[in-house]
Order: structure tokens, then sequence, then C-alpha cells
């Protein structure tokens, strides 16, 4: 057994040696100087591994302990990059087409906790009321610290018709939610739209997929069928994100010509500039963006784009301020590593990372009457380990938007000012809007 613990400690230590070689090599040809390996940090960690090999109270797999190995490492590097182990990898690709099975929110880990960003609309979690603030803390009755967010994800994902239940703890609420919800094939269909008042078009994007910008233009294409458009509001509020291409079709659909988004990292693929097509889907007509704390990635580009080129209004609330852009680069075993190569940048150069979209008119949803009870929003400054917003580091928080209520998206023959009161304005402004265009265009 000792023999076979140093001959298994001796090859890890190996396998440590050469990688650093390959890696120091790399870094020499990069930088042109002496690179240092780090003998002492290297002789830690192989040191550790003997110890749970000899000492842990039960035997563990070497392959486990290279996979949580390799999982802290990426974990540790901010809240977005992790290892996909095969399954999980297959999971990811399946969820980009809109299909893929379990509950149907958006998540990340806080603090050893499962952190709602944004339920996805008509699925399990958003009909059972689970809201972007919400803290998971349970998960049939099983303790979520400990666990990583992959495990938590696997977790809620299960045969369709099965029941899980979950312990929120939310704030404003005096003790622990428990909510039990039934799993579903969570087809996400990311556009919605419908005629607010005739003239004026309402389409929903509730996440950003590879069909998103053609499933945006049929809309709007729809919307015009009925009525010649004299404006449109987009609702991109609890929209997480998601494709990059999709976001870019989107803001391309409202803009002529001109920069949409620009990314800058350390190697060369990663510094990418993506430009708008002639043409403009609405013709110049004007367009209202609604976006609240859990707008991000995807969503934030959008709206960056449109408000640097003044092409419509937002409206809402400082959004998420996730301004990183993740690459997939899958491994030979099958797995794959989520790694943050990039920040990315609006039109006019600002890095949202950390700081978000901050709306032209800020517009907080009246239905909230008490502050202090208020459930207080999880930006993306929130999140541990967080990366840095290279323009603005030291960028404060703005106490004034720490408290919002999660609209839901609008619904057929409501009366906004009731149901829906940032949408209500959105309308309003844009009648206003119109009218000013018509006025200039009859003054011209």
């Amino acid at each position: 057994m000792l023999q076979k613990l140093r001959s298994s400690t001796l090859f890890l230590a190996g396998i440590i040696l050469g990688l650093s070689m390959a890696i120091g090599h790399g870094v020499y040809a990069l930088k042109e100087n002496k690179p240092t390996i780090p003998f002492e940090e290297l002789q830690a960690f192989t040191d550790v591994y003997s110890r749970i090999k000899a000492d842990y109270v039960e035997p563990v797999d070497d392959k486990k302990l290279l996979e949580d190995a390799i999982r802290g490492m990426l974990s540790g590097l901010d809240p977005h990059s992790s290892y996909l182990n095969p399954e999980e990898f297959n999971d990811l690709r399946i969820g980009t087409t809109g299909q893929f099975g379990g509950l149907g929110i958006e998540v990340g880990m806080e603090n050893g906790f499962v952190k709602v960003i944004s339920p996805i609309d008509d699925t399990p979690a958003s009909r059972a009321g689970i809201k972007s603030k919400d803290l998971i803390i349970k998960l049939d009755d099983k303790p979520v610290k400990g666990m990583t967010l992959n495990d938590a994800v696997k977790i809620m994902r299960g045969k369709p018709g099965s029941e899980i239940k979950l312990t929120i703890v939310r704030e404003g609420e005096s003790k622990p939610l428990n909510l039990t919800i039934t799993r579903e094939v969570i087809r996400v269909k990311s556009v919605k739209n419908r005629m607010l008042e005739p003239g004026y078009g309402y389409v929903r994007i509730s996440s950003f997929q590879s069909r998103t910008t053609t499933d945006l233009l049929a809309a709007i294409s729809k919307l015009q069928e009925k009525h010649k458009l004299n404006g449109l509001v987009l609702d991109l509020r609890n929209n997480p994100g998601g494709v990059l291409n999709g976001a870019v079709g989107v803001s391309d659909a409202f803009l002529d010509d001109g920069l949409i988004v620009y990314t800058d990292g350390r190697i060369e693929d990663s510094s990418m500039k993506y430009t708008a097509t002639p043409g403009d889907a609405l013709n110049g007509a004007p367009l209202v963006v609604l976006v609240n704390g859990g707008s991000a990635s995807a969503s934030e580009i959008v709206a960056g784009a449109i408000q640097d080129h003044k092409r419509g209004i937002i409206m809402g609330f400082k959004t998420f301020g996730k301004g990183s852009v993740q690459t997939i680069q899958e491994l030979r075993n099958g797995a794959a590593v989520k790694l943050t190569t990039a920040r990315y940048f609006t039109p006019n150069g600002r890095s949202i990372q950390a700081e978000g979209i901050v709306p032209d008119i800020k517009l907080h949803n009246l239905k909230v009457t008490d502050s202090k009870t208020a459930p207080k929003t999880i930006s993306e400054k929130d999140l541990t380990g967080h990366l840095s917003n290279p323009i603005n580091p030291e960028e404060s928080t703005d106490k004034k938007d720490q408290n919002e209520s999660s609209p839901d998206a609008a619904t057929e023959n409501e009366d906004l000012s009731e149901t829906d009161y940032q949408l209500f304005e959105a309308l309003n402004l844009l009648k206003g809007m119109d009218i000013a265009l018509k006025l200039n265009q009859q003054q011209g």
C-alpha cells in the first residue's frame, strides 16, 4: 500500500513538473524572459495530495481528487470560470439551443450558497414564484453549503414530472420558504411579442439563444402586420444573458452602422469587434429598452449599444454588471473548461464589469412600498472574486439603486398602471417620443 502511494505521488509530481516546464516554456517564448516555476507551491500540492491519500478517513479515487483540484483552480479565478465534466458540457450545449430539463432558473454561487440571478419565463421556477433575489439553502433537505454550483445544478435537474423541494431565504421574509416544484422539460421561447396599443409594440426577450435574432425579427414583422409601429418597448428585465452572437444580432436589428461591442483580453483571439450592418427593423421609430438588476451579460451589451448610439432610451434599474466573456474550450476527455478570456466594452469604451448599465431614466416599480423590507438586488459586484472594472476599479455601488421589485412579463388585457408600472411609463414615454419625432419631421 505504501509503495503504491509513493509511486502514485511520484507519478503526480512528475506530471506537475512536466506541465510546469511546458507552461514555463510557453511563457518564455511569449515574454522572452526566464520564467519562474513555482516549485514550493507545487511541492505543497503534492504534499497535500499525499496526506489525503494516506490519512483521509476514507479512500479517495485519484480521478476525483484531480478533478476537484481542477474545479477549485478555476472557481478561484472568478465566479464564472468553471470545469465541466462531459455530462455537464453536454447539458450546457443543450441549454444554448433553448431546451433542457429542470426548473428554469439562472443561478450563481455566492459564499457557498446558490443565488438566483433570474427565473426564466414560463418555467416551473417562475410559476412557483422564485425571484431573482432568492438564496437557495437546501435542495430536498440537503444543505447547499459545501456543494459546488455544478453539484447543485445537477440535483435541480432531473426526470420531467419528478418533484424537488427548495428551501429559500428571501429578504423581507421572517423565515425560510419551502417550495415544492415539479421538474419539466424546459423549452425556452426566448422572444414574445404583443401590441400594447395600436401602433405601440412590446417584445420580451427572456434569454439570448442561437435563434433569438431570427425570432426577434419575426416578432417585429408580426407586429407590423397589425399596425404600423410608431414605437417599441424591448423588455430585457430579468434576462440573464446567453449567446454573445444573439446580443450582437439583436443590437444590429436596431442600428444602421457603427460599433456594437468589442472585447479585449490577453490572447489575440479574445480581442474582437462587432459592428452593425445597414438596416433598422423599426425604420427609425422610437425605442425604449427596459432593464433591471436581473439584466446581465448579453442584455447589457444590447442596452449599452443602444444607449451609446442614442438609438433609444434605457429605462428601469441599474443592470447586473457582468461584463466578462467566457470561452468554452473542449478538452480531450470530452469535458470542457469555461474560462473567462476577455472583458467586453460598449461602443464608447465603457466597461460594464462590476458596474452595470445605468438607465437614462431610473424607474423603480412602485409596488414596493416599504424600502426596509424590499429585497436587495444581487449584482456582479456582490459576487466573491469578481473581476474588477478596468476603467473604474473603485467605482462604488449606487446606494439609491439597492431596492427593487421584479415585475413579470406583460400579459394581454391588463391595466399596466396597476400590474407593471415600469412598462406603463415606458409606453407613455414612447408616445411622447413619437409625438416629438413627428413634430421634428414636420418642421424639417
